[in-house]
């Protein structure tokens, strides 16, 4: 009977034991997880590029996927701020800020042509000093046009497109570019005056603001930061001199559409659909050309970002992962 009694009591203990050290293992095991999805702080870094200082932000773990993150007008990288974060989970991420925006470079105009070819050859050093050979690309507003020149001209390093806003489509080109094209066909003082009200302050809380669900949840700070460097002498004209550029991107939308259809890069849309400067006329039209492509709207505005970011970044990690790029 004692015996019977001692072999139950062990029993129970060898149970107890064997059931603390299962618990503990699968406590150290989502640790282990949580540990490798833990995101990375982000770095504030330069470089020379061209004999010009190109400021940028960077995250992640270098041996992983690089994601290239190419903001827009009329602001720079801090418009990846979050995004940063939450991509450096998984991925390498760099978003550059352009000469004559953020905290980069800003050579006179004699000196510098601010054009979007001469911004690609910027982005395409960059790339190069940084020894940077396979990447995604985040193409927003004025990172399309430059994205997509390097896309075209590099196809073999570019292993997806996420395109937030950013067109490559006739489309897409609707009522707020009116006095734009109306710049390009006659460019004069007085056609290029109505456009500085667009890197004015309220246009450019305008820009973040048009098409959102809760203008409460957009910070100030977004349109303030990009004060700093729209305020330094010479800028305004700069911002003209890219408007007139964007011209150029045009006749080139026809070679794009046709490397999207050579190359087929696996690609994400998500595109805030209330916005009035590249609607959401322009994102269908990618429907055509490219086979493996997810496609979101999103109830926001030109600036997806900033109320939908956390959407978009389980987009982008959700399609990078469907896609084995990790």
């Amino acid at each position: 009977m004692k015996t019977t009694i001692l072999k139950s009591v062990f029993n129970i203990t060898l149970l107890a034991i064997l059931s603390i050290s299962l618990v503990s293992f699968k406590a150290g095991a989502t640790e282990i997880n949580k540990t490798e999805k833990r995101s990375h702080p982000t770095f504030y870094k330069n470089v020379k590029v061209n004999g010009l200082n190109i400021f940028y932000r960077e995250a992640g773990d270098v041996t992983k996927p690089t994601i290239l993150l190419l903001h827009g007008y009329p602001t720079s990288s801090h418009m990846f701020r979050n995004l940063i974060t939450d991509l450096s989970v998984q991925y390498h991420v760099l978003a550059p800020d352009y000469p004559g925006f953020g905290r980069s470079d800003q050579p006179l105009i004699k000196d510098f042509e601010y054009t979007f070819d001469n911004m690609a050859n910027i982005v395409e050093g960059f790339l190069i000093e940084l020894d940077v050979k396979k990447y995604s690309i985040y193409l927003m507003d004025y990172g399309a046009p430059i994205g997509f020149r390097i896309a075209a001209k590099y196809p073999e390093r570019v292993e997806s497109l996420i395109i937030q806003n950013g067109n490559a489509y006739d489309e897409g080109l609707r009522d707020f570019w009116i006095p734009i094209k109306k710049y390009w066909n006659d460019y004069t003082v007085e056609n290029g005056k109505p456009l500085e009200g667009f890197h004015a302050i309220d246009g450019l809380k305008w820009q973040y603001t048009h098409g959102v669900q809760d203008a409460s949840k957009i910070s100030p700070d977004n349109w303030h930061n990009d004060l700093q460097h729209l305020s330094r002498p010479e800028n305004n004209a700069i911002q003209l001199a890219m408007f007139y550029s964007y011209r150029t991107n045009v006749p080139l939308y026809l070679e794009w559409q046709q490397y999207f259809r050579d190359h087929q890069p696996p690609t994400l849309i998500v595109w805030g659909k209330n916005d009035y400067i590249f609607p959401a006329e322009g994102a269908h039209p990618y429907k055509k050309d490219l086979n493996n492509l997810e496609f979101h709207l999103l109830d926001t505005g030109h600036f997806a970002l900033e109320e939908k970011g956390e959407d978009i970044a389980n987009y982008i990690l959700n399609f990078l992962d469907k896609n084995n790029i990790k």
